[in-house]
This record gives structure tokens, sequence and C-alpha cells, in this order.
């Protein structure tokens, strides 16, 4: 399928690069270093409508269309990943809050979230349940016009830096995924505690937490959408997670690849540069195929997204996540190939890209879910 970009898609890309590169570049390594969450740089990103791109005008939002999404979701994570990431998932579960939320909901967090003020988190994973969604343990029991919510979230981006949150439990035990609800949680409720992961392999500068739900209390009118369909409610925002993911995976290679050849035409060894070696010019070769593939891929995703061809959309959006994040890894480690021992420490970028790409494979379902659901589409 033949694709090509439109002018304001070409001009969404210049302007989100010129910000990776000015504003995200020069910080990358010490974000990374220290484990910086860059909120002043969510901020400034808000100002050029980076952050959660896909919240509607109305609230203070780009209403930018999937593509355009994808394409800023890709360019943030070639400058880097660390910060990409922080950027990029600063309006997690802003989609569901979207989607089925009620008015005020609306009104009141999306332009909070649009404008940078604060970010929100999805807290759906739990210390024994990460792709098996059906099988949470968090509750939610009705007490009057209250809700009661206990359990254990784990892996929550933005865990310790959320304003609000969107939180799964489950109102019905025991009906597995029938019996799941949504519901919108302010982070700062009594009986929420938060304790920040930092032992991370990759996306350093990305907020990562534990999350403990403790008998915390919240009306009734913070179910989103309706009870018990919470599980049906999210399946629909799948196609477009997985699909973010890839583009996510797609940066990281360009990201790698583009270091590669800075430090290839840059490198001398036996009186020229590495890049006029054969070997050397097959790995580029190899990895801008690779990367090519990878981006077209996510590309005919994010149009099927966008154009709610659900079923095509979850066999497409879970191949590009698949494909591009074992891509991504390929091609940072090659990356790291191309640098030599320049590669192997912190001085330059290959290692750090190499890094951060795996968690591409890992989360918004794993390479070997993705390959669960492809064939289940296909079969």
């Amino acid at each position: 399928m033949a694709f090509q970009l439109s002018a304001e898609h070409e001009a969404i890309r210049d302007a989100v690069r010129e910000f990776g590169e000015n504003e995200m570049v020069p910080v990358a390594e010490e974000h990374d270093r220290e484990h910086k969450y860059p909120e002043a740089l969510r901020k400034k990103a808000a100002e050029y409508d980076f952050v959660a791109p896909n919240i509607p005008t109305e609230y203070d939002g780009a209403g930018m269309d999937k593509i355009s999404s994808t394409i800023v979701t890709e360019e943030l994570w070639r400058a880097d990943p660390g910060i990409g990431s922080a950027v990029g998932s600063a309006g997690f579960g802003s989609d569901m809050i979207i989607e089925f939320g009620d008015e005020w909901m609306k009104e009141e967090w999306l332009p909070k979230i649009a404008n940078g003020e604060t970010a929100s988190c999805s807290m759906i994973s739990e210390p024994a349940h990460g792709s098996n969604v059906a099988g949470i343990e968090t509750v939610a029991e009705k007490d009057g016009d209250e809700y009661v919510l206990n359990g254990n979230k784990m892996w929550i981006t933005n865990g310790t830096v959320a304003d609000v949150g969107v939180c799964m439990a489950k109102t019905s035990p025991g009906e597995g995924h029938k019996g799941i609800t949504a519901f919108l949680v302010e982070m700062d409720r009594d009986g929420v505690s938060t304790d920040k992961i930092t032992n991370k392999l990759g996306i350093r500068a990305s907020d990562l937490a534990e999350v403990v739900i403790d008998d915390v209390r919240v009306p009734e009118d913070n179910v989103i959408g309706e009870v018990d369909k919470g599980f049906y409610q999210l399946m629909e925002f799948f196609a477009s997670g997985r699909t973010s993911v890839a583009a996510q995976a797609v940066g990281a290679a360009q990201g790698a690849l583009d270091a590669a050849i800075e430090y290839a035409t840059q490198r001398e060894q036996f009186d020229q540069q590495i890049s006029e070696f054969q070997a050397i010019q097959h790995k580029i070769a190899e990895m801008a195929t690779k990367v090519e593939a990878a981006r077209s891929l996510t590309y005919r995703a994010a149009t099927q997204v966008e154009q709610e061809n659900q079923d095509i959309a979850a066999q497409y959006s879970s191949m590009a996540k698949y494909f591009a994040s074992e891509i991504s890894v390929e091609v940072a480690d090659e990356g790291i190939q191309v640098h030599g021992g320049s590669g192997y420490v912190t001085d330059y970028p290959a290692e750090r890209y190499y890094r951060d790409a795996r968690i591409t494979k890992i989360y918004e379902g794993t390479s070997e879910i993705q390959k669960n659901i492809i064939a289940d589409q296909i079969l």
C-alpha cells in the first residue's frame, strides 16, 4: 500500500524534529544518568502541542489525527527515547476519558494534560498480571454513593508525577474480563501511595512506579463509561496503543541509525573513514532498510486505526508493534557494533538507544503476545 505524508504531516515532523534536536538532545545524557524526570521539557513540549496531541481542540488540545500523533511519537523517541517516553506518555489514560468520560472529567482534566500542567497515568498492570488484564485483582466495592478501591498496581508510567489516573478494578469479582470497571482516581486521595522504580535498564527519564491503593474512596461519578464494561472499553485503545509503541521503536531505531552514520563518517581507521569499509556500508544499508520497513508498517497500522477499521487495525497494530520492536533492538545492537568500543560507553548515545529500545518488546503486550494476536487474526 502506497503511503504519502501530507504537507501538514511533514510540517509536524519538521517541528518535532527541531524541538528534539534543540531541546532534548543536549540534555538527554544528563536525564538518563540522573533518572531525572523532564517536567520542564514536558511543559515546553506542550506549548507546541506535542503532549497528548490527540486531545480535542475544545479541551485545549491539538486534535491531531493518528498519523500526526504517530509522527510526534516517532520524532520524540528519535531525539531521545527516555525524554521522549516521558513527554509522549504524559497523557496516558486520556483516551479513556475522551471516549467514555463524563463531561466534567473532560473539562477538568484534559486541558491540564494538554497544556502540560500535569501528567496522567493508566493503572492496569499488577505484580502478578501484566498481559493478562482479565486477571487483575484490584477490587472496587460499592458503599452507598461511593466505591472503595483496594489493590496493587505495578509498572505504572507517571505513577509519582501524575495528578490523576485511570484505574482498572474488578466490580464483579469472579466474572473475569466481564467484571472490570474503569475509574478516574485523583492521585492525592487518601490511601493512594506511590513508590518510584529507579533500577531500570532504559528510558530512565520516564517516571515508573508501584502504586498501592488502600481503601481509596471515590464517588460513583468517577466511574468512566459503564460499570463492568471497562475491559471492553480498554480493548478499543489497544490497537492505537500498540501502534504508538511501534512508533517509539521506529524512532529509537532511527536515532540509533543516525548515531551510527555520524560516527562512521567521523571515525578513521587505516587512514580512511570507517564508512568507506564495505562491512560498515553493509551494516548501514541493512539497518536503514529495516527501519524503513518498520516505519511503513507502523504508518499503515496508524492509517487503519484512524479509519477505525477495528479488525484490520488490531492485526496491523500487532504486526507493527512486534516487527518494529524487534527491528529496533536489532538496529540498536548493530549501532553499537559500528561504534566498536565507543559504543559500549556512555560517551556516545549508541548504548543508550540499545537500552531504551529493549522495553518496546515488552510493554503494551510482549512480542510473544503480539504473535498470538496476529495468528488468531489470520487463522
